[in-house]
């Protein structure tokens, strides 16, 4: 039998700033909330002991940010979806933002390692002014450790409201997906970007949000392919592509420093944990 473990999260915005309750079940934890910027931003660091997901295992984490309330999450490690032999493994997080709410979901890489059998799904629900700066960065199988993603499936999915989603099945089988062209062209680490609200942006603010993204992007594939739309008004969304998670991992953290000032005129602290 496997591990079933629910997380639920509760920010909201008082007087002295923005604060948390909590409930847990099972092998998902808070290990600490800090406080860097101030009173106003809530960090929180969210552990999972065990240090890995097996066939079988069930995560689900909530997630609500009051109205006016700000919230950043991270991880102290990678999420690893080890072999499954049998049932599948599922991580599932919800996030619920009430008006002018704002929540950061930046969490390390997610490792599949061959042969799991793997489902990452986030989605998040905004009110009117509420907004999310989230990523997801996944390595496929361990290339510096000669374990490659030779068999195994994962299911990735990331949605906000009914206005976008972004869904895939990687399949260690599919070698036109991994190989082809217009798929991973031979790519084994892959990421996702969204900054969304909860109202339309206007034109003029759509356009900023867009070229500062752009400006930081490679100009050639290598060692990132990236790219960036704004496919509703809404959404915006970047793409990348790598031989190896850490050069996606580090443009990744310089958009969000740049995305963070230009649409909240907010600095990006330098985080420890992602200094280890």
């Amino acid at each position: 039998m496997g591990w079933r473990g629910t997380l639920q999260l509760r920010y909201d915005q008082l007087e002295h700033g923005t604060t948390l309750a909590f409930e847990h079940d099972g092998p998902l934890r808070v290990l600490r909330t800090l406080y860097p910027e101030g009173t106003s931003v809530c960090h929180t660091v969210l552990i999972h002991p065990p240090g890995g997901i097996v066939g079988g295992d069930t995560l689900e984490v909530a997630i609500t940010v009051g109205r006016g309330a700000h919230a950043l999450l991270t991880t102290p490690g990678a999420t690893r979806f080890y072999r499954c032999d049998g049932q599948a493994a599922a991580q599932t997080v919800r996030a619920r933002l009430a008006p002018g709410a704002r929540l950061e979901w930046l969490p390390q890489e997610t490792i599949a390692y061959p042969g799991c059998v793997a489902s990452n799904c986030w989605h998040a629900d905004l009110a009117a002014d509420a907004e999310v700066l989230a990523w997801e960065v996944c390595a496929l199988g361990l290339p510096q450790a000669k374990q490659p993603f030779s068999s195994g499936v994962l299911h990735q999915s990331m949605a906000v409201d009914d206005i976008w989603l972004d869904e895939g099945r990687l399949h260690a089988g599919d070698d036109w997906l991994l190989n082809g062209g217009p798929g991973l062209a031979g790519h084994r680490a892959l990421a996702t970007l969204v900054l969304a609200s909860g109202s339309p942006w206007t034109v003029e603010r759509r356009e900023h949000l867009l070229a500062t993204v752009r400006a930081l992007l490679p100009t050639a594939l290598e060692p990132v392919a990236a790219g960036a739309t704004c496919p509703h008004e809404r959404v915006l969304v970047v793409r990348g592509l790598a031989p190896m998670v850490e050069p996606l991992m580090a443009l990744w953290q310089r958009l969000w420093a740049a995305l963070r000032t230009a649409a909240w005129g907010l600095p990006a602290p330098a985080l420890r944990l992602w200094r280890v």
